[in-house]
């Protein structure tokens, strides 16, 4: 799941209250009493002010205003709130960070003792958008917009999506589709924070708890790497960073640096998201000039069983023949594949998913995000070909002198 806008937001990290709003994570520390200085007015705190009289309510908010200014001026924090007691897990992490990375104890408890679960983002992992019918899913990707953009974005970093193809052997239509499938090539990265996503991930999602809770621990080393300001980065609900959408472990795996500006940037850098989306699916296997799907027929008698082998390819095409398992287009006998199926308005489709389309569902393992990605890919090959065998108008080949 990524851009060339930046994720990096101005918005503080959590929303909070006043209280929590003066301990700021990433500058409270730092203000000293020029910021608090002249907020007070003289007016409503001195008793014998010689102007108009003050109500009761003024007076009593500017002796606050004060107290507040007194104890920036002595180096204390304004009126912070008394810190909430960590629930266990989260202080059982926070000695973790601390004893396996000598990370600052005190920055995770600010961090992390502040952040709520949302319950947005528990509703959006309970309810992907990937297990909608595949018909239904197809239509929110390969729509004009998302193929006209397609062809831009490509036409856009020709040189450097034809460099990644050669370099990494995964076709050029692979590479954009994904970051169009994952942001609309970057124009939409998500707007979660991303340490308040895999928090709420980590210590309020049963089911992929552990996950999460290694997703958090690599998005603090990465922030602690990069120089990341933490508490304004942006992304999925899931966490995904950038261009191309990647969890903060593969950040750290698998982004490159393909500008050569010395550092993998895929928040806002789209020769880096380049890069690193065609190095992900090489790091995974994928073969060079290898079919992805072919459409399949399957008998009856053989569906429930074979589907049940799941996704990764498992039998060649000849023994899922004699399976009566065929399939409907070119591919050779000895490669192997995997049966999967499609919801269709007309009904149940087959395909036959070899290892390409395999390697596709390691950047998100659902089918029908497998699938989208390869049917965009087909739109904008042929987009781009079309373009390229357009006649050139003859003013065009002579240009006026």
């Amino acid at each position: 799941m990524a851009l060339a806008p930046s994720l990096m937001r101005s918005a503080p990290i959590i929303e909070s209250d006043e209280s929590e709003q003066q301990d700021e994570l990433t500058s409270s520390w730092r203000r000293g009493a020029g910021e608090a200085g002249g907020v007070v007015s003289t007016r409503s705190v001195h008793r014998n002010h010689p102007g108009p009289a003050v109500h009761p309510s003024l007076r009593r908010r500017g002796v606050v205003l004060l107290l507040g200014v007194l104890g920036a001026l002595l180096g204390g924090r304004v009126f912070a709130a008394a810190p909430r007691p960590l629930r266990p897990e989260v202080a059982a992490f926070i000695d973790e960070m601390a004893q396996r990375h000598q990370y600052d104890r005190t920055l995770l408890r600010r961090l992390l003792g502040r952040i709520k679960p949302r319950t947005s983002i528990l509703r959006a992992m309970s309810a992907p958008g990937t297990a909608r019918p595949w018909h239904v899913f197809r239509e929110r990707y390969i729509d004009d917009v998302r193929i006209a953009e397609g062809a831009r974005f490509w036409r856009l970093h020709a040189e450097v999506i034809g460099r990644a193809s050669r370099e990494f052997g995964v076709p050029e239509e692979i590479i954009v589709a994904t970051i169009g499938v994952e942001t609309l090539y970057g124009r939409d990265t998500g707007n979660f924070k991303v340490v308040e996503a895999l928090a709420t991930l980590a210590f309020d999602y049963p089911p992929r708890a552990d996950f999460f809770r290694g997703e958090l621990e690599q998005f603090l080393l990465l922030a602690r790497e990069i120089r990341l300001d933490m508490t304004r980065v942006t992304g999925s609900y899931a966490g995904a960073i950038g261009i191309p959408q990647f969890l903060p472990s593969s950040y750290r795996k698998y982004a490159v640096d393909y500008d050569g500006d010395g550092k993998p940037d895929l928040m806002g850098a789209p020769a880096d998201a380049i890069g690193s989306v065609a190095n992900y699916y090489r790091s995974f296997g994928w073969e060079a000039g290898g079919v992805v799907a072919v459409p399949a027929e399957a008998a009856a008698s053989a569906v429930d069983a074979v589907l049940a082998a799941g996704i990764k390819p498992h039998s060649t095409v000849v023994a899922l023949r004699q399976r009566g398992v065929v399939p409907l287009a070119a591919v050779r006998d000895d490669a192997e594949a995997a049966l999967f199926s499609l919801e269709t308005e007309s009904g149940v489709e087959y395909w036959l998913g070899l290892q390409n389309f395999y390697v596709i569902t390691r950047y998100n393992r659902s089918v029908n995000y497998a699938m989208v990605v390869y049917e965009l890919a087909r739109e904008l090959r042929s987009v781009i070909q079309r373009e390229a065998s357009k006649p050139v108008p003859e003013r065009e080949m002579n240009p006026a002198p």
